[in-house]
């Protein structure tokens, strides 16, 4: 799903030429300058949703100037969010100037002049960008401005939901069927309109279906975080998060592709389960510590479950990765039934 072009594919002369022309053609006409043109290195790749597209650049430092007569030159209307994973960054937009690191958020606006700076001794940059078309979020522009060039903690509130949900569409992308990627861009949209109103005090101006659809990004995000917690149930998961029980059963049923709360966090324990049991540095610890580090009430309950989901037993599927490894091959089963 993912489309990655590289400058490793060219020769080292014409590299920081490529990537100034791909970040004109796919993002916006900017100006790009770099302390070592000749060593420059960078890498591409973007993923279509539909509503909006993620981009991950991973580069060399460098600064970048958007002025207005390149703004006039091309503009694509944009919101842009940008997710440091790694390297720094200083941002100057709308009488804002911030500085941002790894795990934060940093939003700007292509309609607006800015400058970017990468700083050399922070070394070469990953970025997961987010391209936002203006119309697309369901708040007053006047109230989005107070955020331009400034940053946006990743750590905590829906932040944290957002970047937990890159992450996750990072590594899990290219599994989905086509048909599902405009609703993974949906999310997007609204967990990056939910994360904007939180940081502006202004969360009860978002729709009430966005509301709801980021609650439960909220609640999925908060179930992983808490799987082996054995009391990890669904009336703990509610007061957590200030809604009945039945409320949140409804929500399940709404929006959650077909999944009540129990099935989802009996799916994501076993597949933490599974992803264990095929660690090889983990062969030595025992099933039944598998188990109950993820939140299972015993090792009866766990093989039951596991077998129901895999058609094979903890022990036997652990003994088929064994083999396999030794045979050179990668298999097993991959997901719950």
């Amino acid at each position: 799903m993912w489309s990655v072009v590289s400058a490793g594919e060219l020769p080292a002369k014409e590299r920081f030429d490529w990537f100034a022309d791909l970040v004109t053609r796919e993002v916006m006409p900017t100006a790009l300058t770099a302390e070592r043109p000749a060593d420059f290195q960078a890498e591409a790749a973007v993923l279509d949703l539909e509503a909006v597209r993620v981009a991950r650049f991973s580069f060399s430092p460098l600064r970048s100037r958007r002025t207005p007569a390149l703004i006039r030159r091309g503009d694509p209307e944009q919101y842009q969010l940008g997710l440091i994973r790694r390297g720094a960054t200083v941002l100057s937009q709308h009488r804002n100037d911030c500085s941002v690191g790894v795990g934060d958020l940093v939003f700007w606006d292509t309609s607006r002049p800015s400058f970017a700076a990468m700083p050399d001794d922070a070394g070469p940059v990953q970025l997961t960008m987010l391209q936002l078309p203006r119309t697309i979020l369901p708040l007053r522009s006047q109230r989005i401005d107070r955020l331009l060039g400034s940053r946006i903690s990743g750590g905590h509130g829906l932040g944290a939901v957002l970047v937990s949900f890159l992450d996750s569409l990072d590594g899990h992308a290219g599994q989905c069927r086509p048909d599902d990627l405009p609703r993974l861009g949906s999310v997007v949209v609204d967990l990056v309109a939910a994360c904007l109103a939180q940081n502006l005090d202004d969360e009860d101006q978002l729709p009430a279906e966005a509301r709801a659809r980021t609650l439960i990004q909220r609640i999925h995000t908060f179930v992983d975080a808490h799987l082996g917690d054995p009391d990890l149930t669904p009336a703990a998961v509610a007061a957590v998060h200030h809604v009945s029980v039945r409320s949140l059963h409804q929500l399940f049923r709404t929006y959650g592709d077909g999944e009540t709360v129990q099935a989802r966090i009996r799916r994501r324990r076993l597949e933490r389960c599974r992803d264990d049991l095929a660690r090889p540095e983990l062969l030595g610890r025992p099933v039944q510590a598998i188990a109950a580090r993820w939140g299972f009430s015993g090792p009866a309950v766990f093989s039951r479950a596991f077998r129901a989901s895999y058609g094979i037993s903890p022990t036997e599927f652990r003994a088929l990765i064994v083999k396999d490894a030794r045979a050179g091959r990668k298999t097993g089963p991959t997901s719950p039934s």
